[in-house]
C-alpha cells in the first residue's frame, strides 16, 4: 500500500481565488489534468519521462481556482486508466481507509483514497469504464460521472474520447454537489425526477449482501423517492454491451498510445501490458460494427431514461476486494463492474454513486444514472438522499 500522491508532485499547492463559491476547500486532481509547468503521468513513468509541461492549466484546473479552491496535489492512478482495481505497480496501491486491506477502485483510486482520508474536501478524477463510479462506491464516497461532453476535456490526457468523462469524489454531499455548479458547462436539461425504474439485471448481478443492503437503503428512501418501476435495461443482457465498451474502448485506447508503446516500449504493471496488446489487435472492422451497434443500444438507452426519469441499480456488484487477490478473480470482478458501467457509459449520461452503507464492515454504493444533462438533479438527488444512508449489514 502506499500513500495517494505521485512522487511527481505539485511543488506548491496552487492558491485559488480569495473568494468564490469554493473558497475556502481544497481539491486534489488525477495525474492526467493539465497543470501549468507540470507534466501529467497517467500512471506511467515512461509517458512522464517524454511528457513535455502544460504551458496553461486545462479547463477544469482553472474553473475550480477561478472558484476559490487550492489545489494541493496530483493523485495516483491507474496505468493509462486502463483498469478499475486502482493497482498501480510503479506507484503503489493508495490505501482504502474505509476498507483496509482492500483496493479502493480504480482508475481514480488516488484521489477516492485521499477524499475518503479527509486529506482534500474533494478530488478530480475520470470515468470512462467505471473510473469514478467504482471507486467512490469502495471507499465510500459521493462520486459522478458527468453527462458526456459536459465539462471540456481539452488539456486532459485521454483514453477513450467516446467515452471519457470528467467526474469528481467527495465525502460530503454539499460539497459534491458545489462542484458541480463550477465545473458543469452549459447544455443542463432540468427537470425534476418524476420516474424511479430499479434495473433487476443491475441487481441480479450484485453479491447477495450488496443487493440485500442497497434494497434496504431504497426502501428507506421511498418517502424521497418516486413510486419503483422493476425494469431490464438490457433485454438481450449486459454482455453484449459490455463487449461494445470493451472493443470500442480497447481500440481508441490504441489511437492515442499504441504509437508511444511501439516506439518507446514502457514499462507496464501486470495487466495492464496485456490489455494493451490484447486492444492493438482490434480491427477497424471489428470497431466498425461494434460502434453501429452502439448506436443502436444508445437510443434504447435514451428511450428508457428520458428527462424526468432516473435507474436505480448497485454501483459496483461486490465490496471492494482484497490487496491480494488472484489475478483471474481481479479479471472476473472488472468483467461483474463492466456490466454495470457500460450502461451510462454507452448512453453518454450521467451517474452519481451515493455511499449507502456498508456490508461486512465494508463500503457500498448505490447508483442512479439520469438523463442527458441531468447532472444537476442527480446531484441534487444525492444531497436529498444522504441522510438516509448509513445502513450496516454484517
Amino acid at each position: 500500500m502506499s500513500g495517494f500522491l505521485v512522487p511527481h508532485d505539485l511543488k506548491a499547492p496552487l492558491k485559488g481565488a480569495g473568494h468564490g463559491p469554493l473558497a475556502g476547500l481544497s481539491a486534489m486532481v488525477k495525474d492526467m489534468y493539465g497543470i501549468a509547468g507540470e507534466r501529467a503521468g497517467g500512471g506511467n513513468p515512461d509517458w512522464l519521462a517524454n511528457a513535455e509541461p502544460a504551458k496553461e492549466h486545462c479547463g477544469a484546473v482553472q474553473k475550480l481556482l477561478d472558484a476559490g479552491a487550492t489545489i494541493t496535489g496530483k493523485t495516483i492512478c491507474d496505468e493509462f486508466f486502463y483498469s478499475v482495481a486502482g493497482i498501480n505497480a510503479h506507484y503503489g496501491t493508495p490505501a482504502n481507509i474505509r476498507a483496509p486491506g482492500r483496493i479502493p477502485g480504480g482508475s481514480s483510486s488516488g484521489s477516492a483514497a485521499a477524499a475518503a482520508a479527509g486529506a482534500c474536501d474533494f478530488a478530480l478524477g475520470s470515468d470512462t469504464g467505471g473510473s469514478v463510479r467504482i471507486p467512490a462506491s469502495l471507499c465510500g464516497l459521493y462520486g459522478i460521472r458527468t453527462t458526456h461532453g459536459r465539462v471540456a476535456t481539452r488539456g486532459i490526457m485521454d483514453m477513450a474520447p467516446s467515452f471519457d468523462a470528467i467526474g469528481w469524489l467527495a465525502a460530503s454531499a454539499g460539497v459534491f454537489r458545489k462542484v458541480g455548479g463550477v465545473l458543469l458547462d452549459g447544455a443542463a436539461n432540468a427537470q425534476p425526477v418524476q420516474r424511479l425504474l430499479i434495473a433487476d439485471d443491475g441487481f441480479a448481478e450484485a453479491d447477495a449482501a450488496v443487493a440485500s443492503l442497497l434494497n434496504e437503503t431504497l426502501a428507506a428512501m421511498a418517502g424521497a423517492l418516486p413510486k419503483p418501476q422493476p425494469i431490464r435495461v438490457a433485454p438481450d443482457g449486459l454482455d453484449g454491451w459490455r463487449d461494445l465498451v470493451r472493443i470500442i474502448q480497447a481500440y481508441e485506447i490504441w489511437q492515442v498510445y499504441g504509437r508511444f508503446v511501439q516506439e518507446k516500449h514502457p514499462r507496464f504493471g501486470p495487466g495492464v501490458a496485456e490489455r494493451m496488446e490484447a486492444a492493438s489487435k482490434i480491427t477497424a472492422a471489428e470497431v466498425d460494427a461494434a460502434r453501429k451497434t452502439h448506436a443502436g443500444a444508445r437510443e434504447q438507452i435514451h428511450a428508457l431514461i428520458a428527462p424526468g426519469t432516473v435507474v436505480a441499480l448497485p454501483s459496483a456488484p461486490c465490496i471492494a476486494p482484497k490487496l491480494d487477490t488472484p489475478a483471474a478473480e481481479l479479471d472476473s470482478y472488472r468483467t461483474r463492474v463492466m456490466r454495470l458501467t457500460c450502461i451510462a457509459g454507452l448512453g453518454g449520461l450521467p451517474q452519481v454513486s451515493i455511499p449507502a452503507g456498508t456490508a461486512a464492515g465494508c463500503p457500498v454504493g448505490l447508483s442512479f444514472i439520469g438523463w442527458a444533462g441531468g447532472d444537476e438533479a442527480l446531484l441534487g438527488l444525492a444531497v436529498t438522499l444522504s441522510k438516509y444512508c448509513g445502513i450496516e449489514r454484517a
